[in-house]
């Protein structure tokens, strides 16, 4: 199971610095790898060659081909979830912001990777997700407490919606990004949809609750059918 906390922290006696450096390039170049070809297709021997190493160096540091990738899994997890806290921050959002621009390629990188691993229905899926929108949630609950949000008659469906959002932005195709100029998502796309995006979570898109109550009314019209989780 996946765990902020079991993140291969080095302890005391863990391998030398450099070490820890063979092993940071093999897992870039691993994340590279399975956002392209996928977990399955992805070959090892190309990811030693691209990393460098032999491929009987990456066996040494992560086991096998499933503990490159679970190492793979641990890091995004990680960096994801300082996202997720940073986002949720105003006065973390320049950082974040700064983050990206200094960045985009890696950012956009492990975005994608989370894609691929909820495209592919992998076993780590449901713990990013969940992890992400549980996060995503208590990051609405606290602004809510706080005043600095709008109360939700379901934080949890507001916070999935959320998340939807923000990887749709950072995974987008090419063609959406041409729509406003681009060829491809990068920072100045990124910069252009700030502010709307920022528009839309501060003011509101309509100026009055018809559409909201409409769709209420027809929902509470509608046959409750059973799914399994009710």
């Amino acid at each position: 199971m996946i765990s902020i906390l079991s993140m291969s922290s080095a302890s005391p006696d863990g391998p030398p610095p450099e070490d820890l450096t063979t092993q940071a390039r093999i897992r870039n170049v691993a994340i590279a790898h399975f956002v392209r070809d996928g977990f399955q297709k992805a070959n090892m021997r190309a990811i030693a060659a691209d990393a460098g190493v032999s491929i009987g160096l990456i066996f040494h540091h992560f086991g096998s081909k499933a503990g490159l990738r679970d190492a793979c899994d641990e890091y995004v997890l990680r960096v994801q979830t300082r996202r997720a806290h940073a986002a949720g921050r105003p006065e973390m959002v320049q950082g974040l912001l700064g983050e990206y621009l200094s960045s985009p390629g890696e950012y956009q990188l492990l975005v994608q990777y989370l894609g691929r691993a909820i495209q592919e229905d992998s076993p780590v899926a449901t713990s990013i997700v969940d992890m992400m929108v549980t996060e995503s949630e208590e990051i609405l609950r606290a602004g809510v407490a706080d005043g600095t949000m709008h109360p939700s008659s379901d934080p949890r469906a507001q916070a999935v919606l959320g998340i939807v959002f923000s990887m749709a932005v950072l995974t987008m195709p090419p063609a959406l990004a041409r729509a406003l100029g681009h060829e491809k998502f990068g920072p100045e796309v990124l910069r252009r949809l700030s502010a709307p995006t920022l528009e839309l979570f501060t003011r509101g898109l309509y100026t009055d609750e018809t559409l909201l109550k409409n769709a209420e009314k027809a929902w509470r019209q509608q046959p409750v059918e059973e799914d399994g989780n009710t």
